[in-house]
């Protein structure tokens, strides 16, 4: 997604929103009539784009996975076993436990580089 759409918001000139500025209309006005619809093609492109690599990530993942009880049953797996038992509490659980796992991985790494950066300075 970040691919797609940020090309275009470099693109956008800053004419744009000073001649919208100019013009009277406000911050929230020059957004919705100025920017977004500029971004909004690149925006459906980038998320089509990664649609299809999710669907395709879960379809692969999927297939690969064993289905043995408390053995080879992966998060997704866990995931679509409760949606077909209609158990969306427990699909929303396993989810939100993954989401938060994810953040707490990226919330780490991202504070390893700041560390790092701050002890060998900037390479």
């Amino acid at each position: 997604m970040t691919r797609t759409v940020q090309p275009v918001i470099e693109e956008i000139e800053t004419e744009v929103e000073e001649a919208s500025a100019t013009l009277g209309a406000s911050r929230a006005h020059t957004l919705r009539h100025v920017i977004v619809p500029m971004l909004m093609p690149a925006a459906l492109t980038g998320f089509a784009l990664s649609l299809a690599r999710a669907v395709g990530e879960y379809g692969s993942v999927i297939f690969i996975a064993g289905n043995i009880p408390l053995r080879t049953e992966i998060a997704p797996l866990l995931i679509v076993i409760q949606l077909e038992e209609y158990n969306y509490g427990a699909a929303g659980a396993i989810g939100l436990a993954m989401l938060a796992i994810s953040f707490s991985m990226l919330l780490l790494i991202n504070l390893i580089q700041i560390w790092s950066r701050r002890r060998i300075g900037h390479v």
